[in-house]
């Protein structure tokens, strides 16, 4: 076997992989890098219907990658979505993913014993007072599709403590999260002024979002709220 012949294995191999990929973006990319090879393969050996097609398959890639790049962070693209702690398609949607959840959060359980309703407004409870603990539930959506999910419940002096921070597989390469923290006023909005992340989780994300380590977590240190009337 000589290198030509190897770098079209390669090329094979490589379209082949990334059609294996669960994140869309990854899937893309990959796709993308054996076409190139391909294209760089069939030409040197002639055969240009190959060549045709692979430029063709090329441009679709590059295509949606431009897309997926260019929205990642439009907050016009992702929307937050309030949904009660005991909504049953929050259920469905956490049972649905269920083991994937617990291979990047696996000391996380719901619905706890605890669980109420979430209030959608006002400032957070604080669970020293006696009274139930407030808990809040967001699911992430992209047109109608559910790209991630949030859970999380008051501490006392304004924290929010996150308990579940969950991306689907297939928008694993983005950072749907950021729409919670850092594009909407979901948590200033109910007097929190400190957000923590999920304890024991895998592979968090959090530095890329402003949050600052502390510990064995990640902080994000809120702005005040606007005063009433301010522009």
């Amino acid at each position: 076997m000589n290198w030509l012949e190897l770098l079209g294995w390669v090329g094979s191999a490589v379209l082949v992989w990334s059609l294996l990929q669960t994140r869309i973006l990854r899937l893309r990319a990959l796709n993308l890098l054996g076409c190139l090879i391909l294209i760089g393969y069939n030409a040197a050996i002639q055969v240009w219907p190959m060549v045709g097609l692979n430029v063709v398959l090329a441009g679709i890639n590059i295509w949606y990658l431009r897309g997926m790049l260019a929205t990642r962070h439009d907050a016009a693209t992702y929307q937050v979505v309030e949904v009660g702690v005991h909504d049953q398609f929050l259920a469905h949607t956490l049972r649905v993913h269920g083991a994937d959840i617990a291979r990047f959060n696996p000391g996380f359980r719901w619905p706890p014993a605890d669980a109420g309703p979430a209030t959608g407004s006002g400032p957070a409870a604080d669970p020293g007072s006696g009274g139930p603990v407030e808990r809040s539930a967001f699911l992430v959506v992209r047109a109608d599709e559910v790209v991630g999910v949030v859970l999380a419940h008051a501490e006392p002096h304004g924290v929010a403590q996150i308990d579940l921070d969950y991306v689907t597989q297939r928008f694993r390469d983005f950072t749907p999260g950021e729409f919670v923290y850092r594009r909407s006023r979901l948590f200033t909005d109910r007097g929190f002024r400190r957000v923590v992340s999920p304890p024991g989780m895998v592979a968090p994300y959090y530095h890329r979002l402003g949050f600052h380590r502390h510990g064995d977590a990640y902080v994000l240190d809120l702005p005040a709220p606007a005063p009433a009337g301010a522009s």
